[in-house]
């Protein structure tokens, strides 16, 4: 378990002196409570950790500033190691012990997904950080999301495939709920772009070398493209495997690995490789011009100074979910749960290290595919494909 600075002995600090004096108006002296649950450690933990920090870091930016409707904003937050069941515990402490006003993480989708029925029912507003389509579609009354789908990506990476003339593809998946998720998506979405699947391979989260699935896929006829769905350490091991096998077909990921640790696990096997991902990873190459610049920029600038680490996109949606729900508390002019769920889905116009949100009652993510932007790993570093 994290928690930051101002988090559970701020906040009982609070309700002490609440107790203790029963001053008029002290109730409204009580921090606003922003719970959390991220696997800052474990498999996933590059994704939870720059999360960590963001949520960290940016709530300490705004209690400087004077907070949130003149309260400060208090953080609670657990690790839950991107484990599903300790999601659910530490997701059901935030609401029924820690009375928390709102919830932003959620790391991976297998986490999400494991609490959406609880805070369904609790009826809190909750951001999530994950990626897969199924969190916001069907939309849920009291879920959101802030990444971009594995739906889009399929989506994108399809385009630029078929623009430089890959139609016969094939694909290689983790098992995790991510991985199952994207690969369902781009099976589903390659039907209507004259995309045919000539290979479906998959490896396990424990496997450390995926030669026998990529052998499979280099002996098949006609692949003109590969496109791995996954994050964490997987698809940096397919990267090296691949080019180990000297297969010559271009090689997509997903957005799941989009932060220059892959970059870094890969090492040189990651040359050529493609990703859909947001403006965040290029923010200095950005033309001045662009509407998204100084967000990003911003976000960059100040996480990288902080922490001495580099940026990642998985950071960018903890900041993108937490300024949205500050947003929201602002718009509704209050901390009450429906108001602020009611003033989140009103949000438009808003810019995020994502791109432009646009919410709706019908639409709990916002994001278009132009919020996307196709990627190139160049001389060990991001650039964007023109």
């Amino acid at each position: 378990m994290r928690i930051a600075s101002l988090a559970r002995t701020a906040a009982g600090l609070f309700a002490g002196l609440a107790a203790a004096f029963a001053a008029p108006g002290a109730q409204a002296q009580e921090p606003i409570r922003i719970g959390a649950f991220l696997a800052v450690t474990g498999p996933a933990a590059f994704l939870g950790d720059p999360e960590q920090k963001t949520l960290e870091l940016y709530i300490e930016k705004l209690n400087a500033a004077g907070g949130v409707l003149g309260r400060k904003l208090a953080l609670v937050s657990y690790d839950t190691a991107g484990d599903a069941e300790k999601a659910r515990t530490f997701a059901k402490r935030l609401i029924e012990q820690d009375k928390v006003d709102v919830i932003v993480g959620g790391t991976t989708t297998g986490e999400t997904m494991a609490v959406v029925p609880m805070v369904e029912q609790a009826e809190i507003p909750f951001i999530s950080l994950a990626g897969a389509v199924v969190i916001v579609e069907p939309v849920k009354k009291w879920v959101f999301k802030t990444p971009h789908t594995d739906r889009m990506a399929c989506e994108k990476i399809f385009a630029d495939m078929t623009s430089r003339g890959a139609r016969r593809i094939a694909l290689i998946s983790g098992s995790g709920g991510f991985d199952k998720s994207m690969r369902a998506q781009c099976l589903a979405a390659a039907k209507g772009r004259g995309i045919e699947i000539v290979a479906d391979e998959s490896y396990g989260p424990g496997d450390k070398d995926m030669t026998v699935q990529l052998t499979k896929i280099k002996n098949t006829a006609g692949v003109q493209a590969v496109l791995n769905a996954g994050f964490g350490e997987g698809p940096a091991i397919v990267t090296r495997n691949y080019r180990q096998l000297g297969i010559a077909a271009p090689l997509y990921q997903s957005h799941g690995v989009a932060s220059k640790e892959y970059i870094k696990l890969s090492g040189a096997a990651a040359e050529g490789v493609r990703l859909p991902a947001a403006a965040l990873l290029i923010a200095e190459s950005l033309p001045d011009s662009d509407p998204q610049k100084k967000v990003v920029l911003a976000y960059k600038r100040e996480y990288e100074s902080r922490f001495n680490s580099e940026v990642s996109t998985f950071g960018g949606h903890a900041y993108d979910g937490l300024m949205l729900a500050v947003e929201a508390m602002k718009k509704a002019g209050t901390t009450e749960k429906t108001k602020v769920r009611d003033a989140l889905q009103s949000i438009r116009g808003w810019m995020g290290t994502a791109g432009v949100f646009n919410l709706s009652p019908t639409d709990h993510m916002g994001l278009d595919l132009s919020a996307f932007r196709m990627l190139e790993v160049r001389k060990g570093a991001w650039t964007e494909v023109k």
